[in-house]
């Protein structure tokens, strides 16, 4: 049955989306706040070039990131009764425009694509007695992505993370070697990835006068989707596209660039009307997919970003009527968080929510277990999206493995536990590389199942601990059906849900630990909250837990982004914001007494613009100790700690471990590693003094 064909692309359309639509031949940025219709507009002025006769629809460009949006993409344009328009993500346009080009630039057979890059990222590594593990490969493989995506030579790789301070998963020469190796490896067996479809594509262009006429003799007009996620690769591609031309409509949101770490750079759309000053410009900010209340919480989240990113901020205005305000909830401990969550869950689907419109989102993908095996207990059918479910992993399914086969050792049980799991990648601390992290995080979340398991079977062993692990296993595989959806907020992008739950809410989670001393990192932490706000079309509820498992120290602070979204007369807005997390009123200046108000202000304990009062002898010395810790290490300084979290040290001169980790950008692991030294040092000082 073929779809109707709408009689005009304006019909239906809000003041802003026409503005963006009809605007003149030529370049139009188009700005556009989550859920406020940016598919729409953009296949509506297609829709409208062609209907108004300034270009066939063969002339026509279209890229966009996923081949679901393009698909997407190619069924509105149907319906608008536009054929022929190429809509394709970046990669599958390269290789239909290099298939079709080779033969001139290159000459001889085409070569063929790899299907993936492992096997021979792993015969560089293996020739340079690199890691061959699995997961030391996918982080060399995804080091070698960022780095041709960011246009960045093996050559200067190394100088290159340097300056970015970028968390690599070795040392930068070595990564280097192996990306080198790797390309020479690929290159001699006349072989392709993903990135070389762009390099060659736009290096045809570049060099080759005859194919880049030809190739802008066919395409007239470009439009780009999700603007704000374009690397500085497909940003050479599209130039080498678009020519001297202008034909060119970009859409997209700089509040929700959430992937930097993979090359993603939001200065191609904050830049466009420099670029391009006569462009129109349109902002679209009618938000049709959530409740105003939704919507507010997304604005106040956003409004207190910081940085380059948050001078385009756009304030989205909520179309739809009233709905619920935020839930916000704190709870003891983290299988009290996911039970609560479950229970509501529960009757949600009781009382008429599709279990299919409600999502649980976290930050790591290691968090999703306690939430599979709350969902389980009290019989909610659920999917895990972008990633297997927790026993499914292979890093979860090797350490069950070395367990059972431990027997019981001596030692106590979450000891034995971590010295049981150390050789297959449980380190004190967290290692480099994406892929090494997240399995680090699957054996640590293990780590704290036998912590949890012990607060409820003080006598528990280690040969009871497998057999929970067992349990555990087999009763979190049920069928796959349609279900509540469990995913990191990273892989919710672009999609949405009547109600959605955001959880584990602390400082360390989210902003994930290791983006403390980076401002950057930071405020993209702050996006990928509000990202997960917006995906809400009803109703959003918010949650944190002050320890990790019951009985535990209650040490956690809920995450800082939180404070200015719960309102004043929220019970939760009395509650975390003291010393460790506990009881309190709404945190304070300790100079003045107003309430603080922002990142740098939680930190100091004072307004931005009240006296400092910085122990300059014990900065000093925090100082010179540091610098030894990150020699000793071999790591970056601030590593250890930020200048920002040195200075609130010496302003606070904390006396004991509780008012030390009260400083933010210090949690239970720096608390347990640094504590002692830090804590000797102020000492040290107070003595000095007295």
């Amino acid at each position: 049955m073929r779809a109707p064909v709408l009689d005009s692309p304006a019909e239906g359309l809000d003041d802003e989306q026409l503005a963006a639509v009809t605007a003149p031949r030529g370049p139009v940025c188009v700005l556009a706040g989550a859920g406020t219709g940016k598919t729409r507009t953009i296949t509506r002025r297609i829709g409208h070039l062609v209907r108004s006769g300034h270009v066939a629809p063969g002339q026509v460009l279209a890229v966009t990131f996923t081949a679901r949006a393009a698909g997407e993409m190619r069924t509105r344009l149907r319906t608008l009764g536009v054929a022929g328009v190429q809509a394709r993500t970046f990669h599958a346009a390269a290789l239909r425009q290099l298939r079709y080009f080779w033969p001139r630039v290159v000459g001889g057979d085409q070569w063929q694509l790899l299907d993936g890059k492992l096997k021979v990222v792993g015969q560089a590594a293996a020739r340079l007695k690199a890691g061959t593990d699995a997961a030391s490969l996918r982080d060399f493989a995804g080091e070698i992505e960022w780095a041709k995506a960011s246009l960045v030579t093996p050559e200067q790789y190394p100088a290159t993370v340097a300056k970015l301070r970028r968390d690599i998963p070795g040392p930068a020469e070595q990564v280097a070697a192996v990306y080198a190796g790797y390309e020479a490896l690929k290159n001699r067996a006349e072989m392709l990835d993903f990135d070389d479809l762009l390099l060659h594509t736009a290096g045809a262009l570049e060099e080759n006068t005859v194919v880049a006429e030809e190739f802008h003799e066919r395409y007239r007009c470009f439009v780009v989707d999700e603007y704000q996620d374009v690397t500085p690769l497909q940003q050479r591609v599209l130039d080498a596209w678009v020519g001297e031309r202008d034909d060119l409509t970009v859409v997209g949101d700089a509040n929700q660039t959430i992937y930097t770490f993979a090359g993603a750079s939001p200065r191609y759309l904050l830049e466009f009307p420099r670029r391009f000053p006569e462009a129109v410009v349109v902002r679209l900010q009618r938000d049709y997919r959530s409740t105003p209340q939704v919507v507010a919480a997304a604005n106040t989240l956003i409004g207190s970003a910081r940085g380059r990113v948050a001078g385009s901020r756009l304030q989205l205005i909520g179309q739809l009527p009233p709905g619920p305000d935020p839930d916000f909830t704190e709870h003891d401990d983290e299988p009290a968080e996911a039970a609560a969550v479950a229970t509501r869950i529960k009757r949600l689907v009781a009382d008429g929510t599709p279990a299919s419109e409600i999502a649980v989102l976290f930050r790591i993908n290691a968090q999703s277990e306690v939430y599979e095996q709350a969902l389980t207990e009290v019989g909610v059918p659920y999917q895990v999206r972008g990633g297997e479910r927790f026993f499914a992993r292979p890093e979860v399914r090797r350490a069950m493995s070395v367990l059972r086969m431990a027997g019981n050792p001596s030692a106590p049980l979450v000891e034995a536990v971590r010295a049981a799991l150390a050789p297959v990648g449980l380190t004190p601390d967290p290692p480099g590389g994406a892929v090494q992290r997240a399995q680090w995080e699957s054996l640590l979340a293990i780590v704290e199942l036998a912590e949890e398991l012990l607060a409820v079977e003080p006598e528990a062993d280690m040969v009871r601990f497998a057999a929970e692990l067992e349990t555990r296993a087999d009763a979190a595989h049920p069928p796959t059906v349609q279900g509540v959806t469990l995913a990191s907020l990273h892989a919710a992008k672009g999609l949405e849900w009547d109600v959605v739950f955001l959880v584990g809410l602390v400082d360390g989670t989210l902003p994930i630990q290791h983006a403390e001393g980076d401002d950057e990192a930071i405020e993209e932490e702050r996006r990928l909250l509000y990202v997960g706000i917006t995906r809400a079309r009803r109703q959003v509820m918010l949650s944190w837990a002050l320890s990790r498992q019951p009985g535990g120290a209650r040490r956690r602070r809920r995450s800082r982004f939180l404070y200015g979204l719960i309102p004043e007369h929220h019970s939760a807005s009395r509650v975390a914001s003291g010393s460790g997390g506990r009881g309190g009123s709404k945190p304070r200046c300790r100079v003045c007494g107003s309430p603080l108000i922002g990142i740098d202000a939680m930190k100091f304990r004072r307004c931005a613009d009240c006296p400092a009062d910085v122990d300059v002898e014990l900065l000093d010395r925090l100082k010179e100790w540091r610098s030894s810790e990150a020699r000793e290490q071999q790591v970056p300084a601030f590593v250890v700690f930020t200048d920002t979290t040195l200075v609130a040290i010496a302003e606070q001169r904390p006396s004991d471990r509780a008012s030390l980790v009260a400083i933010p950008g210090i949690g239970a692991r720096k608390l347990d590693r640094y504590g002692h030294a830090v804590l000797a040092l102020v000492a040290d000082g107070d003595l000095l003094d007295s």
